[in-house]
C-alpha cells in the first residue's frame, strides 16, 4: 500500500499537468498546493520505516526524485548581490490595513529600489504617500495599484486587465518604466481577482480571464525588459497563470509562501520578469495585512 501511495504521489508530481481542469478546476487547486506534496513523502517515509519495508523505501524514490526536480533549487542558496541588481518588495497591503503607516514603513525598512502595492483605498493612499516620501520621491498609482521607486518614472498608464464579467469600477493595473542606472525597465503592477474554494472545486474563471489580459500586454510590451509584481490569486504551477508564466521567469531560489499571513500556505504574491532574473524571493515579517510581503531580487540582463 504504502508503495502503491508512492508510486501516485510521483504521478502527481511529474505529470500534474495532466490532471483535468474542467470539472470544478481540480489541476490548478492540485497546482497550488503542488510543494506540499512533499509532506505525503514525509509521513510514507515514515510508515516505511515504522514497517520496515524495503519495497516502499525504494519505491519512495520515485516521489522524492519528482520533487526535488520540481522544487529542489529553490532550497538551494542564491548567488550574491550582482552589481546589476534590483531589490524589489511585493505587498497587498489590505484594504482593512488597521496600520498603513506601521506597513509603509517596515516595507521600506527593507530598502528595497522599487515597493508595488495592492488594495489601496482613498483613506490609506496618502498615509502611504506620505510615509515613504523621503525613501521613495517616484511614485505612481492607477486605481488599487501602486509602484514607489528610488528612480525616476515615466509613462505611468492604467493597465487594462478587467474582466468582461466585471462591470463596476474595476482599476487594478499600472504599466510604467522605471529608469534605472542599468537602462529602462518596464514595471507592471496588478491585482488579479480572487479565486475561491467550493465544495464544487476551485473558482477561478475571472482570475483566469485577468490573467489572459495580463498575459497579452507583457506580449505586446516593447521594451525589452519587464519586470512583473503583483498579487496574482495563483502560484507559478497554476496553470490558470500560463498565459504569464509562459512569457516571464519566476524565482529560481526561495519558497516565500505569503497566503494567508497567519499561516502561510502558497505564493500568490509573485514576482517575475522578462529579459531579467528572479534569483531569490524571500517573504518578509508580517504587516496589519493578511497577506505576507516578499522581497525579490533582480539581475537585469
Amino acid at each position: 500500500m504504502i508503495a502503491g501511495l508512492a508510486a501516485v504521489t510521483a504521478g502527481l508530481l511529474a505529470f500534474h499537468r495532466t490532471v483535468p481542469n474542467s470539472v470544478g478546476r481540480v489541476g490548478s487547486l492540485l497546482e497550488s498546493f503542488l510543494p506540499w506534496l512533499g509532506l505525503v513523502v514525509v509521513a510514507l517515509l515514515g510508515l516505511a520505516l515504522l514497517r520496515r519495508s524495503a519495497t516502499a523505501l525504494v519505491a519512495l524514490l520515485l516521489p522524492v526524485a519528482a520533487w526535488t526536480y520540481l522544487f529542489g533549487g529553490l532550497v538551494l542558496p542564491g548567488d550574491g548581490p550582482g552589481t546589476r541588481d534590483l531589490v524589489v518588495v511585493q505587498h497587498n497591503v489590505s484594504d482593512e490595513n488597521p496600520d498603513p503607516a506601521g506597513t509603509a514603513r517596515a516595507l521600506a525598512d527593507a530598502r528595497p529600489d522599487l515597493i508595488a502595492l495592492q488594495e489601496l483605498v482613498p483613506g490609506a493612499l496618502p498615509v502611504y504617500e506620505r510615509t515613504l516620501a523621503a525613501r521613495y520621491p517616484y511614485h505612481a498609482v492607477r486605481g488599487t495599484v501602486g509602484l514607489w521607486s528610488r528612480y525616476p518614472l515615466t509613462g505611468a498608464r492604467l493597465l487594462d486587465i478587467r474582466p468582461r464579467g466585471v462591470t463596476d469600477a474595476w482599476n487594478r493595473g499600472l504599466r510604467t518604466v522605471v529608469r534605472t542606472p542599468y537602462g529602462d525597465v518596464a514595471a507592471f503592477v496588478a491585482h488579479l481577482p480572487s479565486v475561491r474554494v467550493r465544495a464544487s472545486g476551485l473558482e477561478s474563471s475571472l482570475r483566469d480571464e485577468s490573467a489572459g489580459l495580463l498575459g497579452e500586454a507583457v506580449a505586446a510590451e516593447d521594451l525589452r525588459t519587464v519586470i512583473l509584481l503583483g498579487d496574482l490569486n495563483g502560484t507559478v504551477d497554476d496553470r490558470g497563470l500560463a498565459p504569464i508564466t509562459s512569457r516571464m521567469n519566476a524565482a529560481e531560489r526561495g519558497f516565500a509562501f505569503s497566503f494567508p499571513a497567519a499561516f502561510p500556505l502558497a505564493r500568490i504574491d509573485q514576482v517575475m520578469a522578462r529579459s531579467a532574473t528572479v534569483v531569490r524571493i524571500r517573504a518578509l515579517p508580517a504587516t496589519g495585512s493578511d497577506h505576507l510581503p516578499v522581497a525579490a531580487r533582480i539581475a537585469l540582463g
